[in-house]
């Protein structure tokens, strides 16, 4: 029994660090900026009560706001959740209806198109103006082509077509994430942010707070690692040439999360899109560059 006694201490000291929780924060907490105002903002945003739709085998949440005869549906990437938009909701919600979702941890993207839908049917909306940015701008390309009826216009925000790089690129990384406990996976995505996000978001005290705040406990592993299969899955587009759905790109010109390539094959796969490039905001301009990008989406609106 003394023998064996270290070897199960080794085991249960292993297992208690694979199953050690990460730590969560608030994005209050960890809001640096002067300007309290913007903190205290999403702070209030976050009061209003969200809605809740099972759908796929998941609990979908989402927010509604506004009553206007048009509905803008907004779509978070890989590391956002439905309060990512409240700078946009919060504008537009005067004029539009507006939907924001957060996705559980569904992996492809007929199922996460499919929940979606049932959100839009919930809601009694028939067509929707389609706001997505990254993954959600990925997943606008695939409601596009599988739900076209449903889409009135579209925006394909800081995203990349469909293709086998970004896969490439990252399958070594994602198979080692699968297997590593969940504060390792999401100290990786921190530093990551640190090194490359946040520098190209002019280091934006709103960027940087919610987007640590996901690394902190408010998205899972299992839903970081379900977004990317999302990103990595297929579907056949839409023709990018003959499509009548009015469609606009918005791209940074220093976006570190998509490449200089992939955003000239977006660009060139939809010729009809109309193309707003942010100078210098990276890759969560609707956070960091909130002006430029509502004033934008308005005038696309207004089209």
């Amino acid at each position: 029994m003394k023998k064996r006694l270290p070897w199960l201490l080794s085991i249960l000291l292993l297992i208690g660090i694979y199953v050690y929780p990460p730590p969560t924060k608030d994005a209050v907490d960890l809001y640096s900026g002067s300007d309290k105002d913007r903190i205290k903002g999403l702070a209030s945003f976050r009061q209003i009560p969200t809605k809740t739709i099972t759908s796929q085998g998941y609990d979908w949440r989402y927010l509604s706001l506004g009553n206007g005869p048009k509905t803008i549906l907004f779509l978070h990437g890989m590391t956002g959740g439905y309060d990512f938009w409240w700078q946009q909701m919060n504008t537009f919600k005067a004029n539009y209806r507006v939907i924001s979702v957060t996705y559980p941890p569904v992996d492809n993207l007929p199922d996460l198109g499919k929940g979606i839908v049932d959100i839009l049917d919930k809601e009694d909306v028939r067509t929707a103006i389609v706001v997505g940015s990254s993954l959600g701008g990925y997943l606008t390309q695939y409601l596009l082509a599988a739900y076209p009826q449903r889409v009135e216009k579209a925006v394909l925000g800081n995203t990349f077509p469909q293709n086998d790089i970004l896969e490439e690129k990252n399958a070594t990384k994602i198979a080692a994430a699968t297997w590593l406990p969940a504060w390792a996976v999401m100290n990786s995505l921190r530093k990551n942010l640190y090194d490359q996000v946040l520098p190209a978001s002019e280091n934006d005290p709103l960027a940087e707070a919610q987007l640590l705040e996901n690394t902190y406990g408010r998205m899972s592993k299992a839903q970081f690692l379900a977004r990317y299969h999302c990103v990595v899955d297929k579907f056949r587009p839409v023709d990018g040439k003959q499509t009548k759905v009015p469609l606009l790109i918005f791209e940074s010109d220093n976006d570190p999360l998509v490449s200089p390539d992939l955003r000239t094959k977006l660009k060139q796969y939809y010729v009809t899109a109309r193309v707003h490039t942010f100078h210098h905001k990276g890759h969560f301009p609707y956070l960091n560059a909130r002006d430029e990008y509502n004033t934008a989406l308005q005038s696309f609106l207004s089209q």
